[in-house]
């Protein structure tokens, strides 16, 4: 089997989760293609560099039979990512890598070919701007991109001088007339995002007709040149046959308000129609089935204060002929699909035979495969379960047969791995892959508790290898962000057994406003942050510490932004816990909310006066328990000043408020060019030494030092 282990000493940890830069050093693999032929894989693995400052990309192949080994197919230094295959079996990906002909150019991402029958990669597209996703027709020799260009530039031409223009005069101004102005961690602008036809490069002699020259680097053609911002954030799709773009194109609404509508992009004639606008309702693109006459769409109900948005799916006839417009366009061609399951599911790929189509869904601790059949292909619309085991399933793709998938699994067992998939048994094989599981320590476990309404809230507990009666262990309370999500995959930012390495039973409770229990769970929460959310999370700890092997005297709450802001309630309500950790929390929701990059849609979630019944901020006097207080000045989804005025008002107001000589045992960690996750390994190295530095202190009653790189 391919490996790539990293080089380490011969000192080996116990597992590379007892130490930070074994467990940075482990590969990283993401994303998964298939051939149109369905003979070769392709994913994407990213390592640290030999400083272990950053991550870098490659691709690499997988044998879909599982009988050879996995191997690299492209290396650079600046990495590579996005791989599609064309029609013919040809590779396309992005790379910021020196083109070898141009090896003085400025390094943007460009477009890079891989040849079906072998050779070196070339690039076959670069322009100032950039190059962004790939998209590729199934069954034709059709291939576009998403690139962004400056909003007043009339051509390719134009565009490249007046990004020169800005970066010669140093020029970062971004003048706005629409909202949203960031998102996460981005500056939304001066680009806009527009679909481009690649195509062919033409030499023309004087006198003579333009001829096609394949040989010659590749062109671009602008599909949406109208679209102004409406196409940030968009999904896509592309028809079998490549003759139509399907995609959510945002539509700006009073009062700094917007939904996602559905249209679809004529690539021949580059003209862009609405297939669906329907006000309270945003509309997103599914897979197109094999045939080309039937288009999945996902559909998600505005939320009100009082009623949290559902998420359904349908089928949409697109073939020749049945698409009008309207002022709720398309409408009246909607046949729901499974309206009956209560789930939230993601269209993955319809069956070679039409017959239905894969989907995933969160599903209590887990992430399934589903077969969903078509009302035309079948006598009862029905919902199967294929996958059995409590893992996570992403980036599902089919066979050309149809008798197998393949897809990334993970669990809190192991990182995301490349798996085939028997769609008639549902029995799962892992292929050879870049490298092998990192070993751990401990156990994992799946536990429930009763609420007061009767509900079952159900959590993971993972345990060091030696708790037990004699000895119990010391716990974390660790709440999910989101808060529409649920702990059910593996994370590398969040990861527990960096935790239960160092002693501590984590544990991963799935409460109110969680995904996969079905939609009356989620509203169980709705508008009620503090309540229900809060008597759930309290009510699995109970349950956690009854265990003889949880030290129930020694216990911690920790959590990231939505489980940031729980993390901080916990703290004004109760005094139960030794130690708080909240990152990029919410604390004042009156202002979060304008300042939010999506204050639109917070602004709808909660009244002004739901919004002050679950603040955080308003019980600061109650807070007794220590608490670190991490933040990212990057972070646009929960801007700076959550953390700074925490911080202000934890050392002015709170039961451990800085004493005359200006001391306290709360502490801020600050990173001022990290984002909402902190993604820098080095920064992560600190995020999680000073996280162990906080809990060892006020948990175990132990000084364990702070990283040395913090010059403390």
């Amino acid at each position: 089997m391919a490996n790539l282990e990293p080089v380490i000493p011969d000192e080996r940890p116990l597992t590379p989760f007892h130490d930070l830069d074994h467990y940075l050093a482990i590969p990283r693999v993401s994303g998964l293609a298939l051939s149109p032929d369905g003979t070769r894989l392709v994913t994407t693995v990213a390592t640290l560099n030999g400083k272990g400052t950053e991550f870098g990309s490659a691709l690499w192949e997988l044998d879909p039979a599982g009988q050879k080994q996995a191997r690299r197919i492209t290396r650079s230094a600046k990495g590579e990512a996005g791989a599609a295959f064309a029609a013919n079996g040809d590779v396309y990906f992005t790379s910021a890598r020196p083109d070898p002909e141009s090896p003085e150019g400025d390094p943007v991402n460009a477009l890079w070919l891989l040849p079906a029958d072998g050779g070196e990669a070339r690039v076959v597209l670069n322009r100032p701007g950039g190059v962004g996703a790939v998209l590729t027709a199934k069954n034709a020799d059709a291939t576009f991109v998403v690139a962004e260009v400056l909003a007043g530039s009339a051509d390719e031409d134009d565009d490249a001088e007046r990004r020169k223009s800005r970066k010669d005069n140093k020029v970062s101004a971004i003048l706005h007339s629409e909202y949203p102005v960031r998102y996460w961690d981005a500056d939304l602008g001066p680009g806009q995002p527009r679909i481009f036809a690649v195509e062919p490069g033409k030499e023309q002699e004087p006198g003579k007709p333009a001829t096609v020259d394949y040989s010659a680097p590749l062109v671009l053609r602008n599909l949406t040149p109208d679209a102004g911002p409406r196409l940030r954030e968009a999904e896509t799709a592309v028809s079998p046959d490549g003759r139509t773009i399907y995609t959510s194109y945002t539509k700006p609404l009073a009062k700094a308000d917007s939904r996602s509508i559905l249209v679809a992009v004529e690539v021949a004639s580059g003209t862009t129609r609405v297939l669906l606008d329907q006000e309270g309702m945003s509309y997103f693109p599914g897979p197109v089935s094999p045939d080309g006459n039937t288009l999945v769409v996902v559909s998600e109900s505005d939320s009100t204060p009082h009623q949290a948005p559902q998420v359904k799916l349908h089928l949409m006839d697109v073939s020749a002929g049945a698409v009008s417009e309207g002022v709720e366009a398309g409408t009246d061609r909607l046949t729901p699909l499974a309206h009956d399951w209560d789930r939230w599911a993601k269209p993955a790929a319809w069956l070679p035979d039409g017959s239905g189509l894969l989907v995933t869904a969160d599903d209590d601790g887990a992430s399934p495969v589903f077969r969903v059949s078509v009302p035309a292909a079948a006598a009862e619309v029905g919902v199967a379960r294929v996958t059995q085991d409590a893992a996570a399933y992403t980036d599902v793709v089919i066979s050309p047969e149809g008798h197998h998938a393949y897809a990334l699994r993970s669990s809190y067992e192991f990182p995301p791995e490349a798996v085939r998939i028997d769609l008639q048994t549902g029995e799962t094989t892992r292929l050879p892959a870049p490298t092998e599981r990192p070993s751990r320590s401990g156990r994992l476990e799946r536990i429930a508790a009763t609420a007061a309404d009767g509900s079952r809230v159900a959590a993971y507990l993972a345990l060091p290898e030696d708790a037990s009666l004699g000895s119990p262990a010391p716990m974390l309370l660790w709440i999910h962000g989101g808060p529409l999500g649920s702990w059910n995959a593996w994370t590398w930012r969040w990861n527990p057994w960096l935790l239960t390495a160092k002693g501590y039973a984590v544990l991963l409770p799935d409460p109110a406003l969680s995904t996969g229990y079905g939609q009356d769970f989620i509203q169980r929460g709705w508008g009620a942050w503090g309540k229900t959310p809060f008597t759930d999370l309290m009510a699995i700890t109970d349950a956690a510490i009854d265990r003889p092997d949880i030290d129930a005297e020694r216990t911690a709450a920790m959590g990231g932004s939505f489980g940031g802001y729980m993390a901080n309630w916990v703290a004004g309500q109760t005094d139960r816990f030794k130690a708080i950790v909240t990152h990029a929390s919410l604390w004042a929701l009156d202002q979060f909310g304008p300042t939010t990059d999506a204050s639109q849609y917070w602004l709808k979630e909660m009244t002004e006066e739901m919004a002050r019944e679950n603040s955080p901020h308003l019980h600061v006097e109650k807070i007794s328990t220590p608490m670190l207080v991490i933040h990212g000045d990057k972070d646009y989804r929960v801007p700076i000043g959550e953390g700074l005025r925490l911080w202000y008002e934890l050392l002015s107001k709170s039961q451990l408020a800085a004493d005359q000589d200006g001391r306290t045992p709360h502490r801020f960690l600050y990173f001022p060019d990290e984002n909402h996750w902190v993604l820098q390994p080095q920064h992560a190295k600190v995020w999680y030494g000073v996280v162990e530095h906080f809990l060892a202190r006020n948990v175990l009653d132990q000084d364990l030092p702070v990283p040395a790189e913090l010059g403390l």
